[in-house]
């Protein structure tokens, strides 16, 4: 992997991560046509973007940090443990699924779920304002609408902002409760993978991997401020419409053999 690449894939992490149109997608397209192989190097450098994501969300948020804040943790702790489980029991069912039409098919399935949730959200009915105010039923409701995201292409970022949705928060706050609420599940996943490919740091160039680190933490923070403030304005219609036409593409790819 070269410097160019490893920037092409920070910004690609970076952007899609807290976003709900699953960076895993886009993390396909992007490797097949660079033509990047899916081996061990590649995931050392995931694990390495991946932690500069999970950095960016305690530069937004560094208040939500504080020992005054462990009710909010507890409840987070809460919404980790039903994908944390799930995924630990069936990890080689889950890993089964691997496959582009998987990822294409959920993809498009995600984007017609955001637009029948934004076809029925009503204002007056969406009173969590604060992810403070979360209860802890709610928390746990999340989580269980989380485990969604085991199946590849369902994104984790959608599923738990669907989830949110539908038990009553509003937009600004069922995204907060989800960048949140990434930070244990990326850094659970991210610190496996560690453990799996530490070896692989001592083998590898390692401007690439400083260079990707910088690019995806700052694609991350940007993106989460952005998205912010764009859901002061307008809805997740467009993820929707956008998941739906990205899902066709790269069934439309797949058979091509691009991807």
């Amino acid at each position: 992997m070269n410097v160019a690449e490893s920037i092409t894939i920070g910004i690609i992490e970076g952007f899609t991560e807290f976003l709900p149109i699953s960076s895993t997608g886009h993390m396909i397209v992007a490797s097949g046509f660079l033509g990047l192989k899916q081996g061990s190097l590649l995931k050392a450098y995931e694990v390495i973007i991946q932690f500069a994501a999970i950095l960016a969300v305690i530069g937004v948020y560094p208040e939500k940090f504080s020992p005054k804040k462990i009710g909010l943790w507890i409840k987070l702790f809460v919404a980790f443990l039903p994908i944390a489980i799930i995924g630990y029991l069936f990890k080689s069912q889950i890993k089964a699924l691997f496959d582009v039409a998987v990822v294409a098919w959920m993809f498009i399935v995600g984007g017609i779920v955001f637009l029948i949730v934004e076809h029925f959200y009503k204002e007056r009915a969406h009173s969590v304002h604060d992810v403070e105010s979360v209860t802890m039923k709610q928390a746990f409701a999340i989580g269980v609408a989380q485990v969604f995201a085991l199946i590849p292409g369902t994104s984790r970022a959608g599923s738990t902002i669907v989830g949110a949705l539908l038990i009553g928060l509003d937009r600004k706050t069922a995204a907060e409760f989800s960048f949140l609420l990434a930070v244990p599940v990326m850094a659970t996943v991210s610190g496996y993978d560690l453990l799996k490919h530490y070896h692989e740091f001592a083998q590898a160039d390692l401007l690439p991997f400083t260079v990707g680190f910088v690019v995806a933490f700052a694609t991350a923070y940007a993106t989460i401020k952005l998205l912010l403030a764009f859901l002061q304005r307008f809805t997740f219609i467009p993820f929707g419409i956008y998941r739906i036409l990205f899902g066709a593409a790269l069934l439309f790819l797949s058979t091509k053999g691009y991807v």
